[in-house]
């Protein structure tokens, strides 16, 4: 039996390899970034870098040179074309992980008749088009049926890359209309792949196959719907254990390119394009609480910078408009890109319009989803290669996606220009931008373990109320031998609507165990402390496992003393100290979110400590204590710009004291405040954690709960005491 092994590549192979490389993303770059000074995004310019290094303009200017550069070479052009389909399909996991499915679900009929519309109309408009075109477009082995399917097909689609690039360039990928456009680009791409597969077996044996057709539908809806059940548990038990020794960007990097890969072997297999499996992993990839932040930002940014570019440009490299203007065609490609453009927008403003969507959001589809790319010069590749279409046909279709790109970038901000859609919207926009912006509160699930203790409770009312509706909790229920298993049943009344996981763990191994789940991708811990008061150390051994050794923020909380029921009351009014640390800020975030969510009033208060009495009157400050009322001032103002920003208009206070531990329990009593809000730092010292003297001051001496935000930050070292 014959031995197959890779065919070699020469020395001129690589040159001329590298130097496509080079000139394409070179080009590239430098078109794009044009297209962005003029307000065009960058997928413009890289089409039209392609353009000017094709045929058109590099291969009529200097033929020779061009010939060197894009030799008629099959593998030559395998290599380049690899390269290209391997940064299409980045771009579409990277479009998965911002498609948000709840979004889509919460508008899944506007996004239904959107896509239906938007594809019907337009194959209508192509398949009339595709037979008022002259016999002189039909490639050798075209016939009438083939050549109006490829021309109805090109016209219908939209490019999911490239409205997704499109609308993330623009900033307008997380409006309400931009996910609906997603949706119906999906839609679009999963139709045209399944359209493109059924005309290239009608072109290929002459005869349409329905039974063809639907068996490639089914498959890929059994996959789909095995995708997001079975799927999305292997994912993420394949995501958890890449960072189960905490942030791992290598393993994270490399679950992301495997199960991309795997995911388009199979809709390839099935005869749907390989880049739809791509996308499909994005989202599920995108779902997963175990995903790594860092992992999506990083293949962003090479994608963008270095893979997309090469694609968008390796499209425009095959156009020839000069064959257009030799063969007379001029008026036919000038037909196509009419009607496509018309067409598309028709059908997606009309059934924007049925859908009940407002004429805003109509005009924004319509242009959104005229933007065509790689579909479309597949189909017209497929076409080429078919011998369906001829070359001014194919330089006809493959136009569309040039013109239409443009088309739709400057329609949508047309559309959108003045218009920060309705209240609920920009109300959603704004809540993202500030969780993503948080240093604690963000969207990100919840880690508590618990006995269902009363400071358990109080640790569960806080995250319930401060963090957003979508952020799951694990409760990790802590057995101890011998005795009965706690009811956590108060604790998951209070975090109810949320999704509550639980999960038990032995009191003998809980600290590592703990210390292992903080790593699996939680925003936060919650613990309850012990009450000083009674004589008790303040951190538990778990507690003081985990105090100072884990990777992520931490809440204790210490509910009120002499309290006759089980839960506290709402907490109606909260005191919240102002220093210049990153844990300040982390305890504010809470107290703004929790006063967002019950209405309740913020107090802030910033304690200026002065070691002894004044010797003068109030008139006579000296010069030191002017600056530190000075930095009070400023340190209170920009904690109550951060508070509007969450609709909060809290009240502010600037104290002065020897002891702003002492006077920040005085200000909790006189307040009547039902949570005073502390952000600490862990401090070590003879091997020992603890929160600092101000802090475990307050947690002795104040009746009221307490709550300390233990944020990001560098540790103390022995010795320091500046107390948050």
């Amino acid at each position: 039996m014959q031995r197959r092994v890779l065919p070699p590549l020469d020395e001129h192979h690589l040159l001329v390899f590298w130097a496509q490389l080079f000139v394409l993303l070179a080009v590239a770059r430098v078109f794009g970034y044009a297209m962005r000074r003029v307000g065009l995004p960058t997928i413009v310019g890289q089409l039209l870098a392609g353009v000017v290094l094709g045929p058109s303009v590099f291969g009529r200017l200097w033929p020779g040179g061009f010939e060197w550069f894009l030799p008629g070479d099959d593998l030559q052009g395998g290599m380049l074309l690899a390269v290209g389909w391997v940064g299409i399909a980045l771009v579409l996991v990277i479009t998965g992980f911002e498609t948000d499915l709840r979004i889509i679900g919460r508008l899944g009929r506007p996004s239904a008749i959107v896509s239906v519309a938007s594809i019907a109309v337009p194959l209508a408009a192509g398949l009339a088009t595709g037979l008022a075109l002259p016999d002189s477009l039909y490639g050798p082995d075209a016939t009438t049926l083939s050549f109006t399917l490829f021309i109805g097909a090109a016209l219908a689609v939209s490019s999911l890359a490239v409205v997704a690039k499109i609308l993330g360039e623009l900033g307008f990928l997380r409006r309400d209309f931009g996910q609906i456009t997603v949706a119906a680009g999906m839609a679009n791409d999963v139709f045209g792949w399944l359209l493109l597969g059924g005309i290239a077996v009608v072109a290929a044996e002459g005869a349409f196959r329905p039974g063809l057709l639907l068996g490639t539908t089914l498959a890929l809806a059994a996959f789909v719907a095995l995708a997001f059940t079975v799927g999305q548990r292997v994912v993420d038990q394949v995501l958890r254990a890449a960072r189960s020794r905490g942030e791992n960007l290598g393993a994270g990097v490399a679950v992301v390119a495997l199960v991309a890969l795997a995911f388009s072997v199979v809709t390839q297999w099935i005869g749907v394009e390989g880049v739809l499996g791509a996308f499909l992993a994005g989202i599920l990839l995108g779902r997963s609480r175990f995903q790594q932040d860092q992992v999506v930002h990083h293949l962003e940014t090479v994608t963008s910078a270095f893979l997309a570019p090469i694609f968008f440009a390796t499209a425009g490299l095959r156009v020839d408009l000069g064959v257009l203007v030799e063969e007379g065609d001029v008026a036919w490609a000038a037909l196509l890109v009419v009607v496509a453009l018309v067409a598309k927008f028709a059908g997606a403003y009309g059934g924007a319009r049925l859908a009940g969507l407002t004429n805003r959001e109509g005009l924004a589809l319509g242009a959104g989803l005229n933007a065509r790319g790689a579909l479309e010069i597949v189909i017209a590749t497929v076409g080429l290669s078919l011998a369906v279409l001829d070359t001014s046909a194919y330089t006809a279709v493959v136009l569309v996606p040039i013109i239409t790109s443009v088309a739709a970038s400057v329609g949508l901000r047309l559309a959108v220009r003045g218009w920060s859609g309705t209240e609920a919207e920009q109300q959603r926009l704004a809540r993202e931008q500030a969780l993503a912006s948080n240093l604690v509160v963000r969207d990100e699930r919840l880690l508590l373990p618990t006995r269902g203790g009363p400071n358990s409770i109080v640790v569960a009312q806080l995250l319930h109320f401060a963090w957003p509706a979508e952020s799951g909790v694990t409760l990790v229920r802590i057995d101890r031998e011998g005795h009965e298993p706690p009811d956590l049943t108060p604790v998951v009344n209070v975090l109810h609507e949320r999704e509550v996981e639980v999960t038990d763990v032995a009191w003998d191994d809980a600290g590592r165990e703990l210390r292992a789940q903080s790593r699996l991708g939680f925003g936060v811990i919650g613990l309850g402390v012990n009450d000083l008061a009674d004589g008790q150390e303040l951190l538990s051994p778990l507690a003081a496992e985990l105090v100072g050794k884990v990777e992520i923020p931490l809440v204790l909380a210490r509910r009120a003393r002499n309290l006759d029921r089980a839960l506290p009351g709402a907490f109606a009014r909260v005191v919240v100290p102002v220093t210049g640390g990153p844990s300040s800020r982390a305890a504010q975030e809470v107290a703004f979110a929790i006063a967002e969510d019950l209405g309740s009033e913020v107090v802030l208060v910033h304690v200026v400590e002065r070691a002894r009495a004044r010797r003068f009157p109030a008139w006579r400050t000296d010069e030191a204590d002017r600056s530190r009322d000075d930095v009070a001032q400023r340190l209170l103002a920009d904690a109550v710009t951060r508070a509007r920003s969450h609709g909060v208009e809290p009240r502010v206070e600037v104290r002065h004291a020897p002891s702003p531990a002492a006077e920040l329990v005085r200000v909790a009593h006189r307040a009547e405040a039902d949570l005073l809000l502390l952000g600490g730092s862990v401090r070590t010292a003879e091997g020992s954690t603890f929160l600092g003297h101000a802090v475990e001051q307050v947690l002795e001496e104040c009746d009221t709960t307490v709550a300390v935000v233990l944020g990001p930050g560098p540790r103390h070292e022995p010795g320091e005491d500046g107390a948050d």
